[in-house]
């Protein structure tokens, strides 16, 4: 670091996205991506008019954004925060919410970004563990005098919790706020939102990146009380009121109105899911019950960062995260059935050169 970075960064821990390499052709399943293509809707929404009118700023409210969401929901627009990807807004949650004697909780085994928000913004937190078979302990998180961050499903485990026990956390003390990620949601799962009306503490964040695969554009957005949506406003406006492009929103509003390509899409997903879990405990590996985009798998005997390294000689790319309770597991998100089956294949051939 520079003799100029502030002394409050010293303890910075940045967040290390999954890698993107370029020195060869990857069957990549690394950051929950997808080769699915997005709504049609999408290119359509990108017109000539749209892009000759890039010399003038976006709409910083963000409102035709908002208002599609809304709709979405059942909605009214006030009650929707739209950022630059679900990151952008966890982290406005963060600034606006967290910090001093507002501490937070979150589990010891859910997505690395909670933790470096920590760090970066100087917000006090506590790690609650998860049961040993990686399911959320609810009783622990109701009974938490923090305010609340999970992600639900939870990654890089899969594993999700049920919108009564999500209610029975917010409800246990509506002093303070609960932060429900569902980045992966679509996937087979029911959302939170449904909770809004009678937990107004309660704070849904999602994003376009996975489901409706525009990881590429970055789009999220949060579903609160109108009294929270106008603060994160506030904490926006002073720091970054111009967050989302014209095109940015436009791909988003498309996007957020073709439910029957998502459904399409997610039904794709899930399926192939279920077919590459069947394919790994044919060879003798165990998983979690993924509600989500990618499959959380160990195997006994099989070094889970040796099978990782061999799976990238084979130009297939994993993620594995190397702590003390996942680094025998591998995450590996679900492509194509033609990515997949290419990872089948790499797999056995790992299998093949350790001997197993």
């Amino acid at each position: 670091m520079s003799s100029f970075l502030n002394a409050r960064y010293a303890g910075m821990h940045p967040y290390v996205p999954g890698e993107q390499p370029h020195d060869r052709a990857y069957v990549k399943l690394n950051a929950n991506e997808t080769s699915l293509p997005p709504s049609p809707a999408v290119r359509a929404a990108l017109s000539d008019a749209l892009v000759n009118g890039l010399g003038r700023y976006a709409d910083s409210h963000c409102m035709p954004l908002r208002e599609a969401v809304a709709r979405h929901f059942g909605l009214t627009p006030d009650r929707v925060f739209a950022g630059n990807g679900s990151d952008e807004v966890l982290g406005f949650v963060f600034l606006a919410f967290f910090g001093g004697d507002a501490r937070v909780c979150f589990p010891d085994v859910t997505y690395g970004f909670y933790r470096d928000y920590c760090s970066t913004f100087g917000v006090g937190y506590r790690e609650i563990p998860l049961r040993d078979d990686f399911t959320l302990d609810v009783d622990a998180f109701a009974e938490a005098e923090e305010n609340v961050v999970i992600a639900n499903p939870n990654a890089p485990t899969g594993l999700c919790v049920g919108v009564d026990d999500v209610r029975r956390i917010a409800q246990a003390q509506p002093g303070r706020l609960v932060v429900v990620d569902e980045a992966y949601v679509d996937y087979g799962n029911r959302s939170c939102a449904c909770l809004l009306g009678e937990c107004p503490n309660l704070v849904v964040v999602q994003t376009m990146s996975k489901s409706r695969n525009l990881a590429g554009a970055h789009v999220g957005y949060a579903l609160a009380s109108a009294e929270v949506v106008s603060d994160l406003n506030d904490v926006k406006f002073s720091f970054d009121p111009f967050n989302l492009s014209a095109p940015t929103m436009a791909i988003g509003v498309a996007a957020m109105g073709d439910t029957d390509y998502l459904q399409e899409c997610c039904d794709r997903v899930i399926a192939e899911r279920e077919r590459v879990t069947d394919g790994l405990r044919a060879r003798d590996f165990e998983l979690t019950d993924s509600h989500t985009n990618f499959v959380f798998a160990r195997r006994d005997g099989l070094d889970a960062k040796a099978w990782n390294a061999g799976l990238r000689e084979r130009g297939v790319l994993a993620r594995h995260f190397d702590a003390p309770r996942t680094r025998d597991w591998l995450r590996v998100t679900i492509g194509t059935r033609d990515e997949m089956d290419a990872f089948l294949a790499a797999t056995d051939g790992v299998l093949a050169e350790l001997g197993l």
